[in-house]
């Protein structure tokens, strides 16, 4: 059963990674009838829901792009930023979906924000201190570094509906605007299904994880 549990770890990420890269590697080299690029789908989004103060840089990587809610900025990747293609079009519309969603006080982004920090600690000791209980051989310290490998669980749980949410935003903003045409708003739709199937598979891999370490600690405890 261990096996098992490895072996879908392993497989589940790897699927929606390659859904991912093969949607991108697609999309990426099919330019929007508009010929606008992704900086300026961007502006227009913004613009049109009264976030004029929101500022748009282009920052480095591959598909690095995101909203900061701290420093109010939406950051596009080089080839989203200057990009003309479908994929720019459909990341540069998902993050602000995103700054919508600060704008509005989104109730799951905002969560995200409060427990990051605390999630943040505790994942990164989670196993510290599983390897502590192991060293000292107590069990309640063991479930106690469980317990904190479970909060990842948790915020990637809460983060599933804001990327979904911002997806769909996205979606309605570019279909409001009429940046794109009929076939093309498919290509968003599958761009933006493919990349919420990463977090989707995350929140499995997770869950998996914990289940994983809860049958490990677990038959031990049953064999004392």
């Amino acid at each position: 059963m261990d096996i098992i549990i490895l072996i879908l770890m392993l497989i589940i990420p790897a699927i929606a990674q390659v859904l991912i890269s093969s949607s991108y590697s697609k999309y990426k080299n099919i330019e929007n009838k508009k010929n606008i690029t992704g900086f300026e789908v961007a502006r227009k989004i913004l613009d049109q829901n009264d976030l004029k103060d929101i500022y748009i840089v282009e920052t480095t990587g591959n598909l690095t792009d995101h909203y900061d809610p701290k420093r109010k900025v939406v950051r596009l990747s080089k080839e989203i930023y200057h990009g003309t293609s479908v994929a720019s079009l459909s990341v540069a519309a998902h993050e602000c979906g995103h700054a919508i969603q600060d704008k509005i006080g989104y109730t799951y982004m905002r969560l995200r924000s409060l427990i990051f920090p605390v999630v943040h600690f505790a994942t990164g000791v989670s196993y510290f201190v599983i390897f502590l209980g192991l060293l000292m051989e107590s069990l309640d310290i063991i479930w106690l570094g469980i317990l904190l490998v479970g909060t990842g669980l948790i915020f990637q749980l809460v983060t599933l509906p804001v990327e979904l949410d911002a997806s769909k935003r996205a979606k309605k903003e570019i279909e409001k605007l009429k940046l794109t045409t009929e076939e093309e708003q498919v290509g968003v739709s599958k761009m933006l299904n493919a990349a919420a199937s990463t977090y989707l598979a995350g929140v499995l891999s997770s869950a998996l994880e914990i289940l994983r370490l809860i049958m490990i600690f677990g038959n031990n405890n049953d064999r004392r």
